[in-house]
């Protein structure tokens, strides 16, 4: 097995073989798609119906094992949007094979259990998965200059929303709501406008980051790294609180942009999106 292995730039996908699999992390461990699995290891045209009938074959002892290992948890299906998916974690998985007779068994366990020791390997030393990133940027043609202010980008809102949840937010509808409070207040415009402007909007699974230029990712880094600031000093204990920090960290970045304007005499807010430029796709 050479170079089976593929990962996308937030995690929730890997390859096997050119084959999609898709994954989340829960309860500290990966739980993968059992029916991208089977599709892999059984070159099933309905992999779906394959499990399906696999399920009702068995015996009530096989059933109850399986209550116990397979969870639904939420994929992004076909259309883009999450479903309930059956999934299992590595060891569930392993089970799973075991009841699937295929050529494909023995090189697929190998890979699994790679995929998992390189996870614990990047949550024990998070640069491996920063030089992991890195690579896949470069493969897509972005330039180093970029490449490193992408990553600085990513780390400072990853100390961002680990502040949020300090304070109190947990729940994915608040995170976007504070997020577009410090995007209007930067840039004028929340990230759904901002796209829009990009002729982005009809693209869910595209990252407004990817498509901006230097400027706009500085800018983007200064309001976010401001909210951390002010949220880690005042500590607000409450979401109305933590949205009135999120304006007043938006608002620094927003004051800077358009200083930087005045001296640039020109927009900092592109029209254009940084792909259009250099004739490249990346997938959220």
């Amino acid at each position: 097995m050479n170079n089976l292995l593929d990962i996308n730039i937030n995690n929730k996908l890997v390859i096997f073989q050119n084959k999609k699999i898709r994954r989340i992390w829960h309860k500290e461990e990966w739980y993968y798609s059992i029916i991208d699995i089977i599709s892999v290891l059984t070159n099933s045209v309905n992999s779906r119906d394959y499990w399906y009938k696999m399920k009702i074959r068995m015996d009530s002892e096989e059933k109850t094992e399986l209550s116990t290992i397979c969870l639904q948890l939420k994929l992004p299906a076909e259309d883009g949007k999450l479903r309930e998916t059956d999934c299992a974690n590595t060891e569930g998985v392993f089970r799973i094979i075991q009841s699937i007779p295929s050529p494909n068994a023995e090189p697929f366990k190998k890979w699994l259990a790679r995929v998992g020791k390189e996870r614990i390997d990047e949550i024990e030393n998070p640069e491996l998965a920063q030089n992991r990133m890195k690579e896949l940027y470069e493969s897509k043609g972005y330039p180093k200059e970029w490449i490193d202010k992408r990553l600085r980008g990513i780390a400072i809102r990853q100390d961002l929303t680990d502040e949020w949840k300090k304070r109190g937010i947990q729940q994915q509808k608040e995170f976007a709501i504070l997020t577009a409070e410090i995007s209007k207040a930067t840039f004028g415009m929340t990230p759904t406008e901002y796209k829009k402007h990009k002729n982005l909007s009809n693209q869910s699974k595209i990252n407004l980051r990817d498509h901006m230029d230097d400027l706009e990712l500085i800018f983007t880094m200064l309001g976010e790294r401001m909210t951390t600031e002010i949220s880690e000093e005042e500590k607000p204990d409450s979401f109305s609180k933590n949205k009135e920090v999120a304006k007043r960290g938006g608002k620094v970045a927003g004051t800077a942009r358009k200083e930087a304007e005045n001296e640039l005499r020109r927009s900092v807010i592109k029209k254009k999106n940084y792909l259009d430029n250099n004739s490249q796709e990346l997938d959220d």
